[in-house]
């Protein structure tokens, strides 16, 4: 099996870039290759993305579905001016109580907010978020009520 694979003469890539192609990588070369494969990530990554967001599109789009048109590479074209136009979440880069850059180091509060080290514990920071419903509610949930039958008397 080895032999056959030496035997056999190198093929052309088949994106026709000049260099040879292998039959485990398509017939592609190296580049080629990794291209295709960031190529059909973004797009996944993109579709995933527009699934899950529930920014609304702007009007000019059309909306993304099975009909719109598909480029070369296999994305639609409705796919990827969408990816271009979502907006990514930033975390705050101040602490909110003392507005002391925190960075990457920031500690998030259940109440949402980014905090520096000092103030991230609630009572530090004045939070307004409850616990006590919060751990309510956890309990409630892990243990459900368990009523048994009731026997009938004699």
């Amino acid at each position: 099996m080895a032999e056959e694979h030496r035997c056999q003469a190198p093929k052309q890539c088949a994106n026709n870039c000049g260099l040879i192609g292998s039959p485990a990588t398509q017939n592609l070369c190296s580049k080629c290759h990794r291209d295709l494969q960031l190529k059909q990530h973004r797009s996944s990554s993109a579709k995933h993305a527009v699934n899950q967001t529930s920014i609304p599109l702007p009007s000019s789009f059309p909306s993304v579905s099975s009909s719109s048109s598909v480029d070369k590479d296999g994305g639609s074209v409705a796919e990827t001016k969408a990816a271009e136009f979502l907006v990514v979440e930033v975390r705050p880069k101040r602490c909110l109580s003392c507005n002391k850059r925190v960075g990457l180091t920031g500690f998030k509060c259940r109440c949402g907010m980014v905090f520096c080290g000092i103030h991230r514990y609630p009572e530090e920071h004045g939070c307004k978020f409850d616990f006590k419903a919060m751990g309510k509610q956890q309990i409630a949930q892990a243990n459900p009520v368990v009523k048994a039958t009731k026997l009938h008397k004699i």
